[in-house]
């Protein structure tokens, strides 16, 4: 790739670009071809000035409702989702993840539930299945409840994942799409070692290669997304991923930046690795998952922080709906 190129658009030729963000006019600027959310971005998304509106539209459209406060938090919450996602599906074009309550990540069935009712009202808007992902952490429980919406043609987003046990239990269920988080897994072990981490020596970089190699070899179609970016040079290394979900700003640095960007993870170099099939049941998953420290701790991390940023916008949610009163 000619260096005259910036390295957005270098990216772009071998790896979907998908913005990880609430911020629509992020979106406009760097035409991603997805884009990803969360409650952490979309909590951070309801506090500016210029989203406030659909926060206000939830409210208004509940005010005459008949229900428990509790429930007309709730509901609002769910409102606001499909509004930010219905936003972003103006500006996207393709598709756009919207994430379940992390408080059930240990229950399947509430998983279920609470992604048909999305589905169902993104369905009101005119918005249908294929243009959204349900993002569900990569808990035991929650891959279960992937594996059964996507038995119904409701595709997912499996994220909080940290593991090759993680991943291969995802690709088994036949997961849509897969959110390794590469900064978190570089985090734990800066954190553990003491080590800074560049270039293919990131534990979170090989992390991701790992998981690319074992799915392409073994011929899953899993989509493989990587994820929680720190720097730059995280993302470069993984050019050829098949999707790669990236910051307002690391997009700005790459568009600030011409130099070239080689392609490192490719399909055809995959077959020939040496990674081995790895056979999992419930008990080998839960046991393999608890070896791995970093992984469980991130992921109960990243539960918790999500829950915590739920809840935080729960909190808003009701004082504005109080205030309007």
């Amino acid at each position: 790739m000619s260096s005259g190129a910036n390295q957005l658009d270098q990216l772009k030729q071998y790896t979907t670009v998908v913005a990880d963000t609430g911020d629509f006019e992020s979106m406009r600027e760097f035409e991603p071809q997805d884009a990803t959310t969360n409650p952490s971005l979309i909590l951070a998304a309801s506090g500016q000035p210029q989203y406030e509106y659909l926060i206000d539209q939830a409210i208004e459209e509940h005010a005459s409702k008949s229900m428990s406060d509790s429930e007309r938090v709730a509901s609002i919450i769910n409102r606001v989702l499909i509004l930010f996602g219905k936003e972003i599906l103006k500006i996207v074009p393709g598709r756009v993840s919207t994430e379940v309550d992390a408080s059930l990540s240990f229950d399947t069935k509430g998983t279920i539930d609470l992604a048909h009712h999305l589905i169902d009202l993104y369905k009101q808007e005119g918005i249908e299945r294929d243009r959204i992902l349900i993002k569900i952490a990569s808990t035991w429980e929650g891959i279960k409840a992937a594996e059964q919406l996507e038995k119904e043609g409701i595709h997912c987003n499996l994220t909080l994942l940290f593991s090759l046990s993680q991943a291969v239990a995802c690709a088994e269920a036949n997961v849509q799409l897969i959110s390794p988080f590469v900064g978190r897994i570089y985090d734990w072990f800066k954190a553990s070692t003491g080590q800074e981490y560049t270039g293919a020596d990131d534990p979170g970089v090989q992390s991701v290669q790992q998981i690319y190699n074992y799915y392409k070899k073994f011929g899953y179609k899993t989509e493989v997304m990587g994820a929680s970016f720190r720097n730059v040079g995280q993302i470069t290394e993984l050019a050829g991923c098949d999707l790669l979900t990236i910051s307002p700003k690391l997009l700005a640095e790459l568009a600030g930046s011409t130099d070239p960007i080689e392609k490192k993870l490719d399909e055809s170099a995959a077959a020939s690795s040496d990674i081995e099939r790895l056979e999992l049941d419930e008990k080998t998953f839960r046991f393999l998952f608890n070896e791995d420290a970093m992984a469980t701790e991130k992921t109960a991390e990243g539960i918790r922080k999500f829950a915590a940023d739920m809840r935080k916008l729960e909190k808003l949610i009701a004082d504005k709906a109080q205030a309007a009163v």
